[in-house]
């Protein structure tokens, strides 16, 4: 560690990825437990891959947004740590993978750098805030969100608040009505707005996919912007107090929304209002304009004359993969990378190509391409001769032919089929055989290699979901066939009907049948959710039935796209989650670490840290003991309300505070005051006080037995 410590400029950065090594040496001397430290790495970006003794290692990048500078960084990682292969997921993140745990630490350090971070790219926190990659050149969108979705990435970083949740917590800021950064499906969605001459949100909460995929609730027609983060904030507190812990599958935020109602829940968030440290946060706008850079640049630049010789293609090209931007004479080049993956070699002349004739500034789509931003519209020829060179000019960005699919069954745990590989076999489907489909934007189709959506197949027109079909005594690899979902606009969506199984082999087959029988049958002008509904769920049913008979499978059938040998469906153990079993002797020194933090940001003068951690504290050390007494410990609440029923009306804990005698009244101080340096000094008091009132219980029933 002594070779990269000393180079971290950042104290705060310097402290996590030493502690990060601590704890992998610990766990590998066996003095940590398994299960608690995947919670600790997954918080830091480090991911089990499906193959045994190595990582995935998620990059985290805010809206997507990456400069040369930090792209040749994160090349220059992959490169030494990992394979020299990219993968752009559907939350603008970067993926690199086969890196071994005991290096993490030192790839975290270089990574730091250029300011790249992995903390909170995984587990059960405030994962990476996405937005539309077309923020700040949008045409259509009422003002910039850039600023206001890096200001919600920088407040929860690191925040006590969001790193110990039941299960992860995702926000999204759209650029405009489009929605395209998908608010509806969202924790917490933002769409921008103007009134009355002030910049707001439409603001959404408690949509997600997966197996329940749930619409989001509007709570708000228009909040103003300098109140998004007290209520980001607020929202993420009452979800780490009443959200699920237990039961992985209930532990979204959807599902405590629905239990709790938007009502209720919007009650507790504004009494949880007191306790934060701000009631308005301004949203800082400045160093957000890479226009600027780009004009800057160019001042007085040569445009680099070259000749095209296929000016058909070039023309196609620019038709589907050049967007005007809102900035007169510029416009932004979408480059289409299939599957989401591409490598070392393309990514450093990419960023040197931004750096040297654009913003330098690119940014990583929820559809998994990258958007180059504030190119002069005279250099097109000149980018489209550099990017041919690379083999970033294939047409149809954004396109039906583009598709999305999660990494399935190549690398991760949940994996039931081969979601990469019937991707590839689709876009060679549309590509010879339906070529109008590079230029239709109107039909998106996504794939997932199992229920848990990260390739977002539940909210596609055509979706497909990796599953398995039984045939006699074998097993086969099978998709779920998705229909009718779609984006509407303004935080409006829907979600796809399931309609039929089917071998994953005849997955290009039914492409085949949906278009055909859509271009046969849908009225002129009709697009595609509405010759769905018009149709219906049943006639499609129908027409796909005839490939679900699991009777005439061949020797094929039972082979998964991209794989020579019989499919074995071997689902792992997911993380993510960052799901844990946690011992109370781990529980209580986790406490201390708790404390120990709380003293920490009360000595630096950052009182809402200080008694958040002094709360965690709290209800850690009480979950603890009620662990050992096997009771439940589902949610925070639940926690608090149980410890006071087994424990304090019991008679065997006393409590004794100037809050009252109760164990809520002592917790439940954390929202009955503002932050202040004399409540953090008294409130860890008093968390400290409980520990060792809770150890001295603790060591005396295990000496009576």
């Amino acid at each position: 560690m002594q070779s990269f410590r000393t180079e971290i400029e950042n104290p705060v950065v310097e402290k996590d990825i030493i502690e990060l090594e601590r704890k992998i040496r610990l766990f590998r001397e066996g003095k940590v437990d398994e299960e608690r430290f995947r919670s600790l790495r997954l918080a830091r970006g480090v991911y089990g891959q499906r193959q045994p003794g190595v990582q995935m290692v998620r990059i985290k990048l805010p809206y997507g947004k990456v400069t040369g500078e930090q792209l040749h960084r994160i090349a220059d990682v992959s490169d030494e740590y990992s394979t020299g292969r990219l993968h752009i997921t559907t939350r603008q993140d970067i993926q690199i993978h086969y890196v071994s745990l005991e290096r993490t630490p030192e790839l975290w350090a270089q990574l730091e750098k250029d300011d790249v971070t992995i903390r909170e790219a995984c587990g059960n926190t405030v994962r990476n805030i996405t937005a539309s990659e077309t923020a700040g050149v949008d045409v259509n969108e009422p003002f910039d969100v850039t600023p206001h979705a890096h200001a919600a990435f920088a407040y929860m970083l690191r925040n006590p608040v969001g790193q110990e949740m039941g299960r992860k917590f995702k926000i999204s800021f759209s650029s405009s009505d489009e929605d395209t950064a998908l608010s509806y499906m969202h924790d917490l969605g933002f769409v921008p707005k103007i009134k009355d001459g002030k910049k707001g949100f439409k603001v959404l909460l408690g949509g997600g996919l997966g197996s329940q995929p749930r619409h989001a609730d509007v709570i708000y027609d228009f909040l103003e912007e300098d109140r998004i983060i007290p209520l980001i904030e607020g929202v993420v507190r009452v979800f780490d107090r009443y959200g699920e812990r237990a039961k992985r599958m209930k532990a979204r935020m959807k599902f405590l929304l629905k239990e709790m109602g938007a009502e209720e829940f919007i009650r507790l968030v504004k009494e949880e209002q007191k306790a934060l440290p701000y009631q308005s946060y301004p949203i800082d706008i400045e160093g957000f304009d890479a226009h600027a850079i780009a004009l800057k640049n160019l001042k007085d630049k040569q445009v680099p004359q070259v000749d095209i010789e296929d000016k058909e293609a070039y023309e196609q090209w620019k038709r589907t993969n050049v967007i005007p931007q809102k900035q007169e004479g510029f416009v932004s080049i979408g480059i289409k990378v299939l599957l989401g993956d591409f490598y070392t070699d393309k990514a450093r002349p990419l960023a040197d190509l931004v750096r040297a004739y654009a913003g330098n500034e690119l940014r990583f789509s929820l559809r998994q391409n990258i958007l180059l931003r504030h190119v002069r519209e005279d250099l097109l020829p000149f980018f489209y001769t550099e990017l041919s060179k690379l083999g970033f000019t294939q047409t149809g960005y954004n396109s039906t032919a583009d598709i999305t699919a999660c990494p399935g069954t190549d690398t991760c745990n949940l994996g039931i089929a081969n979601s990469t590989g019937i991707a590839e076999v689709l876009e060679g489907v549309l590509r010879e055989e339906y070529p109008e489909y590079l230029h239709n934007t109107n039909v998106a189709i996504k794939i997932s290699g199992c229920m848990n959506a990260c390739g977002q197949h539940m909210m596609a027109h055509i979706g497909f979901q990796g599953m398995s079909i039984r045939s006699g005594k074998l097993v086969a690899p099978a998709l779920q066939v998705l229909l009718g979902g779609g984006v509407l606009g303004d935080g409006n969506g829907r979600f796809s009907d399931k309609v039929v199984k089917i071998p994953s082999k005849r997955g290009p087959q039914a492409l085949r049948t949906i278009l055909d029988d859509y271009k046969a049958n849908g009225a002129e002008g009709e697009n595609f959710l509405d010759y769905y509904d018009r149709q219906g769920k049943t006639y499609f049913y129908d027409i796909l039935k005839a490939l679900s008979d699991t009777e005439n499978l061949t020797e094929d059938d039972f082979k998964d796209w991209g794989h020579a040998d019989t499919y074995k469906q071997e689902v792992g153990v997911g993380e993510c989650a960052g799901v844990v079993i946690d011992l109370v002797a781990t529980l209580l020194f986790e406490s201390e670490e708790k404390i120990d933090s709380a003293r920490t940001a009360l000595e630096e003068g950052k009182w809402a840290d200080s008694i958040y951690y002094s709360y965690a504290a709290l209800v850690n050390t009480a979950k603890a003991l009620l662990l050992s007494e096997n009771k439940k410990t589902n949610t925070h609440a639940g926690i608090i309300a149980q410890f006071q029923e087994v424990f304090v009306d019991e008679g065997k804990i006393s409590i004794d505070t100037d809050a009252g005698n109760t164990f809520a009244a002592l917790t439940y101080q954390i929202n009955k005051n503002e932050p202040s340096e004399a409540f953090a000094g008294k409130y860890l008091k008093d968390s400290r006080v409980f520990l060792e009132q809770i150890r001295i219980y603790r060591d005396q029933e295990l000496v009576t037995g």
